[in-house]
């Protein structure tokens, strides 16, 4: 996770509990079966980790926010604070399981190279994630709001929206053998305004804005991607687009 992005369970729970109800496919892809020793990477609050559990899964969650892996073990999940691109793991899980947090990782061959030390031999790697194109309104909004207060977006900007054939390749020179990848396109509805989710997910934009201002540059961003994202009844509908993939490491 970046630096300055900080993540309230709560909050989270409130403006993004969709991220867990839409990333069950990802868990009808992984398959899991009984028994399977899981970890689940980027796991947030648990939600998911915990519906792996239920299933009959032996789960490991590792996050890199301190609240959320609290929240996880309030679910009296097996969860720990890591950062995602130094995994200390060697060969103990049949699969690697993320949901909606490998954007928020930058530096993918090290991601990669630690899930694979992490599994046994062909263990799976399954996962969702943003891709090429992901939140393309609001990032044209974003960057609007940015340029007139003379800020320079790539040197704050937080995610890794790859496209199918960057992470494939990612994937294949890390030892992968690459079992379906695509980019999903998903509008998304929310629970509320646009400006909860920037609360939610944008924090890392902040840091150049006084803070008094914050509700402001957020409010400025809703108001030029209300003509692209907001219905007429007041919905709002973020241009989410995900990629989808199913790994398995190969013999080296």
């Amino acid at each position: 996770m970046t630096q300055q992005q900080k993540w309230d369970p709560q909050r989270y729970a409130r403006n993004a509990g969709f991220v867990a109800t839409l990333g069950m496919p990802v868990v009808e892809l992984l398959a899991p079966q009984p028994g399977e020793r899981i970890l689940d990477l980027g796991c947030g609050d648990g939600v998911l980790t915990q519906k792996l559990a239920e299933m009959g899964c032996d789960v490991v969650g590792v996050d890199a926010s301190a609240d959320q892996i609290e929240a996880a073990r309030e679910r009296d999940l097996d969860a720990h604070v890591v950062d995602c691109h130094n995994l200390e793991f060697d060969k103990e899980f049949d699969a690697v399981f993320s949901n909606a947090a490998l954007h928020w990782m930058k530096r993918p061959a090290e991601v990669i190279a630690g899930v694979r030390r992490a599994l046994k031999p062909q263990g799976r790697f399954v996962g969702e994630f943003g891709g090429a194109g992901n939140i393309h309104q609001v990032q044209v909004a974003l960057s609007a709001a940015l340029t007139r207060r003379e800020i320079d977006m790539e040197t704050l900007w937080p995610w890794y929206f790859p496209t199918p054939e960057e992470y494939q390749a990612e994937l294949q020179a890390a030892g992968f053998g690459v079992q379906s990848i695509e980019l999903i396109p998903r509008p998304t509805p929310l629970p509320g305004a646009l400006t909860d989710w920037l609360e939610t997910f944008a924090e890392s934009f902040l840091p150049p804005i006084p803070t008094e201002e914050h509700a402001n540059f957020f409010q400025e961003i809703q108001d030029a991607a209300q003509a692209s994202l907001c219905d007429e009844q007041g919905q709002w509908t973020v241009d989410y687009v995900r990629l989808r993939f199913a790994a398995i490491q190969e013999s080296a």
